[in-house]
């Protein structure tokens, strides 16, 4: 990742690359220090024109002016800030710059955002690649402002992004369910949160069926990763539980995926669990004084050996018995062992987050996240606040009990997918039947994994879930 660094504006280097952010659309307030008043003019008379971004060159400096951008909302504003560095991250790639000082007077908000916007897309995954790297790997942020604290965590933020992508871009030829709890094991070390593997015959004895049953046609073993980060004095007395999906591939199991092309980004079924990680990093490495848990059930979803087949009968951790009509519906069979073995934490909240259905991807896209759940509306509106400040939004589907038809079996307590209609809330009805306490379902399927670029979002893993549960922990702590 791009270094991060705060620096006063009196020592901004005028020499080198300088990027400043204008405080109004008509190029009013230029520092005279930065400009001649010949170069202002001409700056003016581009920001009338509707230029954005004017660029200037000369044999002594390089400077690019970006005009003050409006929205109806703060939100919208920011985000369009981020937006905007992501852009210009591209010209400053293809113009091979390699450091940095982005500039605003006293607004730290859209300032931030914009070097999120940069640093996010300037994100590569290069381990198996002869590529070449991107030149950009110094960012001074300086501002009037003092924003050495802000910058620090914005920059342990965006780690975790960046880490949370890795995992989700990493071949399953590598990252197995045992590879996956490693790596969150070094990423705790790293950051400061403990971390406890349990193997297949601790499994066993938990009498996790669901996480066993869609394990049973892989030839690797499953795992349960327990993550806790406990600060001394936490603000919450009971534990945040975080659950995270992690089917390391999924092939559909016997239910084999039919669709041209439907496998080939199958490695980003785990995007919930690394969300999780990237979630624990953030907080612990910042220091937030809240108490939590995480828990990841992993395995990957194949068809082969004893694989579980359609009309097959599993006993889950709860006691509850599923019968499995699609094997293609896996991600809710794991998360049920793990949301029922969240209850012995006696949770405040307990959240997941899962690539779950195409479903929830397909009515709403990339641009929202499917949420659900039984927390009450308090901490629904708090969730929704945070997603619209790190513009990974939600929007809430009912969970009304007309729904508990579609999953209704003849023969078991409960069949594992509804029918055509509903996709999206009919696996988090079949989830919260293993739930006894305030929960909140996040179907993360739309946005997890781009097949080509938006935004700061670069192709492949975007770490989708990780700014959101940061700002939603933060926000509580700052209530």
């Amino acid at each position: 990742m791009a270094i991060l660094e705060f620096l006063p504006s009196k020592e901004i280097n005028l020499s080198g690359v300088l990027i400043y952010l204008a405080e109004t659309q008509e190029g009013q307030n230029l520092i005279s220090t930065f400009l001649t008043q010949e170069e202002i003019n001409f700056i003016g008379s581009q920001f009338k024109k509707g230029i954005e971004v004017v660029e200037i060159h000369t044999p002594h400096k390089t400077i690019f002016i970006l005009s003050s951008l409006n929205a109806e909302s703060n939100d919208d504003i920011v985000e369009k800030y981020r937006r905007k560095g992501a852009a210009l991250c591209h010209r400053l790639t293809a113009l091979k710059h390699t450091s940095v000082t982005i500039f605003k007077e006293n607004s730290a908000d859209t300032l931030l955002a914009f070097t999120e916007g940069i640093v996010l897309a300037n994100y590569q995954f290069l381990k198996y690649k002869s590529g070449t790297k991107n030149s950009l790997t110094k960012l001074f942020v300086s501002s009037e402002l003092n924003l050495t604290d802000k910058v620090a965590e914005l920059t342990i933020l965006l780690d975790a992004v960046y880490k949370t992508r890795d995992l989700v871009n990493e071949p399953v030829l590598f990252l197995t369910a045992e590879q996956l709890s490693k790596e969150i094991e070094t990423i705790g070390k790293e950051a400061g949160f403990s971390t406890e593997i349990f193997n297949k015959s601790k499994i066993q004895s938990l009498k996790m069926g669901g996480l066993l049953a869609v394990n049973e046609g892989s030839p690797n073993p499953p795992t349960f990763t327990i993550l806790e980060y406990k600060p001394k004095n936490p603000i919450n007395k009971n534990p945040i539980v975080l659950v995270g999906k992690g089917v390391v591939y999924d092939t559909g199991g016997l239910s084999l995926k039919p669709t041209e092309h439907s496998m080939d980004m199958m490695k980003c079924d785990m995007a919930g669990a690394a969300a999780v990680a990237g979630a624990f990093y953030a907080v612990a490495k910042n220091n937030l004084p809240i108490h939590l848990i995480g828990l990841i059930p992993a395995t990957e979803n194949r068809p082969g050996g004893n694989a579980i087949t359609p009309g097959d009968i599993i006993t889950m951790h709860n006691g509850k018995t599923v019968e499995v009509l699609n094997t293609d519906a896996e991600g809710r069979l794991i998360l049920a062992d793990a949301l029922s073995y969240a209850k012995k934490y006696d949770p405040e909240l307990v959240i997941d987050l899962a690539t779950l259905t195409g479903s929830a991807a397909r009515a709403i896209g990339k641009e929202a996240i499917v949420f659900m759940g039984t927390a009450d509306e308090t901490t629904k509106k708090e969730f929704t606040k945070a997603g619209f400040e790190t513009f990974e939004r939600l929007v809430e589907f009912p969970l009304w009990e007309d729904y508990d038809q579609y999953i209704q079996s003849d023969i078991a307590d409960l069949k594992n997918i509804g029918g055509n209609e509903a996709g999206a809330i009919t696996a988090g009805k079949f989830m919260q039947h293993f739930t006894s306490y305030p929960w909140l379902h996040l179907d993360i399927a739309g946005g997890a994994f781009m097949t080509s670029p938006f935004h700061y979002w670069v192709k492949g893993g975007t770490g989708l879930g990780v700014k959101l549960l940061y700002n939603f922990l933060k926000n509580k702590i700052n209530q």
